[in-house]
């Protein structure tokens, strides 16, 4: 069993304890906000302290975080200080190393667009310039900064209600909602380490509207199996009821493999083969395999 180390936030290094907490939560959404400051001079910067809290009304909120190494502020935070809009765009594979150079520290008068080799577009609503190669860009006004300290480290949140959505057709689906494939996101994960959506991409269902049995009410001898994951168990758990004898007894006449692992009285395989057909997502046949053990005894 795995050790584990036991921390106070209080005793560690800010730029210590800011790694751990990077590298455990995550990965995140990047907003790549888009500012103006009081002189009309546009920034362009990305953050991983970011999400979506609320539709209605739509708000969005990004964290500037105080600089660790000498407590100074982010130009980005300045800008919607001094111009209290933003459009937060949202990241693909296809810019994310122009989105990494506009992370550079250049200076104010800096034009990070152009740094970076981004299109300028000009917003509807907004003074900020959206960037023409995002997938999706978000015309804000900002409502309110909420400072969550004043030392190094310490974020502030930018709440930014959502005033126009710019949205690519390309990342569409035949139902006018957005691909979860096309749209081909990328989050942070810790350090210098990205992940890319669409290739690790798998669905979870949502949990049944009706109640499912829980993982506490699958019969002890699965419950406590060597082979079946947390995940699996949390799979057989979300069905609204198990699998009757007769449904068992005729799926186990259909499959001479179950019949065969049953004769063999090997448990550890036959929970193997329940598992591949969670993997495929067949919960009732994984039921009914594993209660034929069960039915047969």
């Amino acid at each position: 069993m795995d050790t584990t180390i036991s921390l106070l936030p209080s005793e560690l290094a800010i730029s210590k304890l800011h790694g751990y907490l990077l590298g455990a939560v995550g990965p995140r959404p990047i907003a790549f906000a888009s500012t103006m400051n009081a002189s009309g001079i546009p920034n362009l910067s990305p953050f991983s302290f970011f999400n979506v809290f609320s539709a209605n009304p739509p708000i969005l909120i990004f964290s500037p975080a105080r600089r660790v190494r000498d407590n100074t502020i982010k130009h980005t935070l300045e800008n919607v200080l001094q111009t209290p809009e933003v459009v937060i765009n949202i990241v693909d594979y296809d810019m994310v190393q122009q989105m990494s150079l506009s992370s550079t520290e250049y200076g104010t008068e800096v034009n990070e667009f152009k740094k970076a080799g981004l299109t300028m577009q000009k917003s509807d609503l907004v003074k900020p310039f959206r960037v023409a190669e995002s997938p999706v860009q978000f015309e804000c006004k900002v409502t309110k900064v909420e400072a969550l300290g004043k030392d190094g480290g310490a974020g502030n949140l930018v709440f930014s209600e959502v005033v126009k959505i710019h949205i690519k057709e390309s990342i569409l689906d035949e139902n006018g909602a957005i691909d979860q494939y096309k749209i081909d996101q990328v989050a942070r994960m810790g350090g210098n380490w990205y992940t890319r959506a669409n290739t690790g991409l798998f669905e979870v269902p949502k949990p049944l509207s009706s109640l499912g049995i829980g993982v506490d009410q699958i019969p002890e001898d699965i419950r406590k199996s060597n082979v079946l994951t947390g995940n699996d168990l949390g799979m057989l758990g979300n069905i609204e009821k198990t699998p009757s004898k007769e449904e068992v007894l005729k799926f186990l006449d259909e499959h001479v493999e179950i019949r065969r692992l049953l004769s063999a009285d090997d448990q550890k395989q036959l929970h193997k083969y329940a598992q591949g057909l969670l993997e495929d997502n067949k919960v009732l046949e994984a039921w009914k395999a594993l209660l034929a053990d069960r039915i047969t005894r």
